[in-house]
């Protein structure tokens, strides 16, 4: 089964192809050849704007989490069955609003649109009339090609590698900014929790997965190189925003970590 034939995902592409048009048509005299990509760029911001409650609700989420840490050390320290820390942190965290998934949030509210932006360049027809974007371009380079393709293909241009590049690069230092200024520090246990490596299949190992989950985003560097040229700008785009919409917010509400002063340790 085609997933574009499914009809809510097929008006969500007439959709985005209205817009993304739309928009390159009004700024054509402005942009040029590159007005595609230029509307993917403002398509891209015109959803961050309309997710901007989601990203204040993560912050939140964030400084509640921070909040929450202690406690959670501390319920480690006082309940050595696996299955009443799983209740008891699983009670906190409902107690508090809070969960430990949040961050997941905005990425699942932005799959539509990511999806939306992949199809427009890959499908040949939409609403039963020829794609017209396929023909555009970005830089000299095709909104529709991906680069692993091209490279695998033998048929990438240099400037096509370099673009390709340059965008991977900035995803991962924007990413790598992100982890360093927006993850918090992981909280010291006051105890070692017992026997960490021999938990029952039924209770998470919850600061494990935390940490595991501050490299998913990378995964976003290789996916980048995957798709069309139209979604690598999409992420770059929205991965960038993120970082600033994050710093912004958390300068708000008081959510940004606050590195220990060196010294401390080795004071004591």
């Amino acid at each position: 089964m085609n997933i574009y034939e499914f009809l809510p995902i097929k008006l969500l592409i007439r959709g985005a192809y209205w817009l993304v048009t739309t928009l390159s048509d009004l700024i054509e005299p402005l942009t040029g050849a590159q007005s595609a990509a230029v509307a993917i760029i403002l398509l891209t911001l015109c959803v961050r704007l309309l997710l901007i409650p989601v990203g204040r609700s993560q912050v939140k989420a964030t400084l509640a989490r921070q909040r929450l840490a202690p406690k959670l050390a501390e319920l480690q320290r006082k309940y050595k069955k696996p299955e009443v820390l799983q209740r008891k942190t699983m009670e906190l965290y409902q107690a508090e609003k809070a969960s430990p998934f949040a961050g997941c949030l905005p990425v699942l509210a932005q799959m539509p649109v990511l999806m939306a932006v992949y199809g427009l360049f890959i499908l040949p027809e939409v609403d039963d009339h020829p794609n017209e974007l396929l023909s555009k371009s970005f830089l000299g380079v095709r909104l529709d090609s991906g680069l692993a393709a091209q490279v695998f293909g033998g048929t990438v241009t240099l400037t096509h590698a370099v673009l390709g590049v340059a965008i991977m690069l900035l995803v991962g230092a924007v990413t790598q900014v992100s982890r360093k200024l927006l993850t918090p520090p992981a909280p010291e246990p006051t105890a070692k929790p017992a026997n960490p490596a021999n938990l029952p299949a039924g209770m998470p190992d919850l600061s494990g997965m935390t940490r595991m989950m501050s490299f998913v985003p990378f995964i976003t560097v290789i996916i980048t190189a995957f798709v069309p040229l139209a979604a690598a700008l999409y992420l770059a785009t929205t991965t960038t925003w993120t970082l600033c919409e994050r710093l912004v917010l958390g300068k708000i509400y008081g959510t940004l970590p606050h590195p220990k002063p060196t010294g401390t340790a080795s004071a004591q």
